[in-house]
This record gives C-alpha cells, structure tokens and sequence, in this order.
C-alpha cells in the first residue's frame, strides 16, 4: 500500500510503498478514504510522543470502509463505513470497566502506537468497542475529522464543562479543537468568547458562534478584557492550543468555581506550566483534561449532527492528497491554515 513514512523524528516525510497491515483476532483493517492532518501528528513527528517506534506512519482521524475482519469480531463485517476516536480502550482494564474507554490503561492510537491512516489502509484493535458505524448522512470527509479534535472538545464542552445556556465560555485558540468547541458550546446556548492572534482565522470563530472575538496580540491584558465582558469571568475556559500562556489566561479569566478544560497538548518546555494556584484556592476553580472521547458517546454527537445543531463540515477548509500531506505536516507549527485539512486522495 501507498504510505506517509518518516524514519527519524524531525527527518524527511516521504510516500513509500509498505506492506499491508492484518487485523488482529479482534480486529479490523479499514481501507481508508479520509484523514485529517492534524497538529498532534506534527507533535509526533517532533518526537514529543513516547509511544512512537521508527519507521513510522502517522494519522489518526479516519474514515473508511472496513475491508478485512478478525475472527474475534462480532458487531461489524466487511464493507461497513466507519470511524474511530483516536484513543482506542482495551475492553478489560478497569477504566475500561467504568466506562472510560479514553483513559485505558493498555489504550492503542492509530499514528501513535501503531501505525495510522496516512496510508490506503490502517489496523484498528478491539473493534467491537471502538468502532463507530457512520450514519448515511454524514460523509466520509466529515466523519474523518471526528475522531481527534471534534470529540475531545464535544467531551470538554459537554461531559467534563458541562456547559450551559446562558452560561459565558472563553476558548483560548482558535484550531481544529478551538473552532469545534466554539461550534458546540455555542449549539448548548452558552455565550463564546474566541481568543487567538489570527485575525481571518477569529472572523471563522465568529461565523461558527463566538459572539466576541478577541485578538490577543492587539490585547496587552487578554484576562482583564474578558473579565471586562463578563462581569468577573466566564463560567467555563478551554485552552485550546496547549501553552504556558493559554493555560495561565484560561484558568485567570474564570469567575468564581469556573472550570478551566485543558484539550490543547502540553508538550516540551510547556509541560509544567505556572499555574494561578492563588486563584485556584481562593476561588474554588476546577481544573480538568478532556482526552478524546469514548465511542459509546458518539451516538449524542452524531444526533446533533444529524439534526443540524452540529456542523463540522464547515470546519473543512481544504483537502489534499497524500503526496501533499507530505509536505503539509511539517509546517503544522506555522498555524497558517484556518480550519481543519483532510486527505482525500491517496
């Protein structure tokens, strides 16, 4: 099969012929026909993921059609359109066990642990518990930009903020996560403040629901300005970007017993971030991560897609081919996109 390959971290990204994966007893090789790049697959590249083994096929937002099943399998067959959230459970550890797939002890991430869907076909384990069939009337290109930055911000907003109408919600960070959780918390009815320094890219925020935009660069005291629109702080933050900055700005801008939602990855020199614990103490302030979402929840997401409430498509700024996502994924860092890129042609 055609494959985005690099073999050292930070070294070249080329498209190599490889060997086509099997599936485990339990399970699945999926053919695939839509990825999204997306800036966790630049992190893995950098070398910020431990779980990485070179040579290496990154990709882990995915849509496709199942092509091979292992004998273990019993809830899907071949020919299914599925998708998968990056963070895939065992079934058996005991976070599995209580519900929370995304947190397994023993999880597998396409891109990650194993190799991902940068490729025409990708393995998935456990597919009875992580699997999830598309409905006939979302499409391939947005069901791939699912499975990464959409469901862990619908987890964010939805099961870890649970945000409210009427409620004020700040998103530090205007990305593939940023937008999604500005087009969720806005379909809850909360009122959304968008915060990043790209300005075409905070005019999209705003298209998507923010009813306030704020460009950092152009703000000497960005905590200040949104307590200023809020009245003493909005009730949820989400930093959306994974910063020093971000994180500090999300967690002072909350009024108080807010809760600030990490969804941005903390990595390198921003893994240990200061943190406004003053505040956090004085004013009861929750602290939570959202990582991924687990595939028993998708049937809520899926709904409000369904229904119109949820429109991820508009996320969708461009599709590339696969000798173009070579090129593509080194630049992730240089934020010049703004919305989501998926491959589509491979």
């Amino acid at each position: 099969m055609r494959a985005i390959v690099y073999e050292k971290f930070q070294g070249p990204i080329t498209l190599q012929i490889v060997d086509d994966p099997t599936p485990k007893d339990h399970g699945v090789v999926v053919k695939v026909t839509a990825t999204g790049l997306c800036r966790s697959d630049w992190h893995g590249w950098m070398g910020h993921d431990s779980d990485i083994e070179l040579p290496h096929v990154p990709g882990h937002e995915l849509a496709g059609t199942i092509a091979e099943v292992g004998k273990q399998v019993k809830n899907f067959k071949v020919g299914d359109r599925v998708t998968v959230p990056f963070v895939c459970g065992c079934g058996t550890c005991y976070e599995c066990h209580s519900g929370n797939h995304q947190v397994c002890d023993h999880q597998t991430q396409p891109g990650f642990t194993h190799w991902g869907s940068f490729a025409e076909y990708v393995a998935l384990d456990h597919a009875d518990i992580n699997l999830v069939k598309i409905p006939d009337e979302i499409s391939d290109i947005t069901a791939a930009i699912l499975g990464c930055r959409f469901i862990t911000s619908f987890r964010a907003v939805v099961d870890q903020g649970k945000v409210q109408g009427g409620q004020f919600v700040a998103v530090h960070g205007c990305g593939g996560v940023g937008l999604s959780a500005i087009m969720i918390a806005n379909a809850l009815g909360a009122e959304v403040i968008a915060v990043d320094i790209n300005e075409d890219t905070l005019k999209l925020a705003k298209d998507l629901g923010a009813s306030k935009i704020i460009n950092a660069s152009n703000h000497k005291n960005v905590v200040d300005e949104i307590k200023s629109l809020t009245h003493g702080g909005v009730h949820v933050s989400i930093d959306g970007l994974g910063s020093q900055t971000t994180c500090f700005n999300s967690i002072a801008n909350l009024r108080k017993r807010g809760k600030h939602i990490q969804v941005g990855l903390m990595t390198d020199d921003h893994k240990h971030p200061n943190i406004p614990m003053d505040q956090v103490l004085a004013n009861e302030l929750e602290i939570l991560g959202s990582h991924g979402m687990q595939a028993f929840r998708y049937p809520a997401m899926l709904e409000m897609i369904k229904n119109g409430k949820l429109n991820p498509e508009k996320l969708i700024e461009k599709t590339i081919s696969l000798e173009q996502a070579a090129k593509e994924l080194p630049l992730m860092n240089q934020f010049k996109n703004r919305g989501v890129t998926v491959i589509n042609s491979f």
